[in-house]
């Protein structure tokens, strides 16, 4: 048996100093997107060194044990839906889904039901796309121009759309904190689903409550002309995964629907074009791709060191400590929200943080007989409500950028973000709703 070691997380600190270190360092700088200066994949190799250094035995059996992590089944699979993701984004966008998503959505939009209508399209655009990022960036201009036409508050705006995309990064098949939450804990994605939306679909709701009291006499201007039938990519994506169709199905279908969908009605579009934005998908998941493999077997050498066992235990006295009941369900959910939520403040990254935890989070859940679908789901939430509000986290560093406002001015505008940190803790202490079996 591997006896417990504190030691073992020094790697992992190692890993968190460098890269919130380098990004504290380009802040006082005055660099933008500080926090993304120095690359995680590039951040993580003195970790692995180190990690290797402290390992026990013969110097092979050490490489061996990391080559074991970075060829895990988990981190495939994994790797295989995030090229088949970032490809199908990719065509999507290029044969015009994105943009008729977005006009179709505002054409059907009462100007009273302004904010509400903006954060049920940004969610619908960001749950079919699986990037907060993306929706942040298609929808985020044309939400600024919304709302200086329409004399709404700028910060209040964004903030709106900076939720939907977080509701829809959150809940999204395609999405990487959803793949990487779901393969971590080994349960079905369509479950992991049902279990969060029946947390997230409170949240939201109390939010488009609250922006509906907070639009004015506003009025939608200036809509683009767009063609119904470029939406049905994102359609028929997320209708098939809800069907519960296999992901890399559903993903590879998208992609041939999109593809077609161009060849056919863009005189411009070829099958090279098609090539082009396959590859420029892949090559667009080629940070998290690399990072995966790496924390794969980064995880391995500190699980094979005694790592991981203190951490578990750690988290568990904590739990205890803070009045939890030793081994009751509450106590082990309590633990895995607050790794991944304290884990994510240190990384400003939602999917780093549950790559980091997904190890730690199944050997917790096991202990307090905490469900897969269950675990999966706190997860992805806390890590998307932590990210969701971080001053310093890429959704809120690009939405602020876009606006030209201030970052931790915004933080307090994204409403949806902490409502659903209220529901996701309700959740908790009620035991609701329940993992059917």
């Amino acid at each position: 048996m591997t006896s417990k070691s504190p030691l073992a997380l020094l790697p992992l600190l190692l890993f968190l100093v460098l890269f919130v270190g380098s990004g504290l360092w380009y802040q006082s700088e005055g660099v933008d997107f500080a926090f993304y200066q120095i690359s995680a994949p590039v951040a993580i190799l003195p970790a692995i060194a180190l990690a290797i250094l402290l390992g026990k035995g013969y110097f092979n059996q050490r490489i061996e044990t990391f080559i074991q992590g970075v060829g895990d089944n988990t981190i495939i699979t994994m790797i295989l839906i995030y090229l088949l993701a970032g490809a199908f984004a990719s065509v999507a966008k290029s044969v015009g889904g994105v943009d008729a998503t977005v006009n179709f959505g505002l054409s059907i939009v009462p100007p009273s039901m302004l904010l509400p209508g903006l954060f049920v399209i940004t969610a619908f655009v960001a749950t079919s796309m699986g990037t907060s990022m993306g929706t942040i960036a298609a929808i985020a201009p044309i939400a600024i121009g919304v709302s200086e036409a329409a004399d709404l508050p700028l910060l209040l705006t964004v903030g709106t759309v900076i939720g939907g995309a977080m509701f829809g990064d959150n809940l999204s098949i395609i999405s990487d904190t959803t793949i990487a939450a779901t393969r971590t804990q080994g349960c079905d994605m369509r479950d992991k689903f049902r279990m969060n939306f029946k947390i997230a679909l409170p949240a939201a709701l109390v939010t488009l409550v609250w922006l509906y009291f907070q639009s004015s006499d506003a009025h939608i201007a200036d809509i683009q002309d767009y063609e119904l039938i470029r939406v049905l990519p994102y359609v028929a994506v997320l209708g098939l995964a809800v069907a519960g169709v296999n992901v890399m199905l559903v993903l590879f279908s998208g992609i041939v629907l999109a593809g077609v969908i161009g060849l056919t009605m863009q005189a411009d579009y070829s099958v090279a074009s098609w090539s082009a934005d396959i590859y420029a998908g892949y090559t667009g998941m080629q940070e998290i791709l690399i990072l995966s493999l790496l924390i794969g077997g980064l995880a391995a050498l500190m699980k094979s060191q005694g790592g991981l066992a203190w951490l578990v235990g750690a988290i568990e006295q904590i739990s205890r400590a803070l009045g939890a009941k030793a081994g009751s369900t509450r106590a082990g959910e309590l633990s895995i929200s607050a790794a991944v939520a304290l884990t994510n403040l240190c990384t400003a990254n939602n999917t780093v943080s549950i790559l980091i935890n997904g190890s730690v989070a199944k050997n917790i859940a096991e202990r307090y007989n905490v469900d897969p679908k269950r675990s999966a789901s706190l997860l992805d939430i806390f890590s998307c409500v932590v990210q969701g509000v971080l001053p310093y986290g890429a959704q809120i560093l690009l939405a602020s950028s876009l606006a030209q406002v201030s970052p931790l001015e915004l933080v307090g505008y994204v409403q949806y973000s902490w409502l659903l940190a209220v529901a996701a803790l309700i959740s908790i202490f009620v035991a609701w709703p329940k993992a059917a079996k």
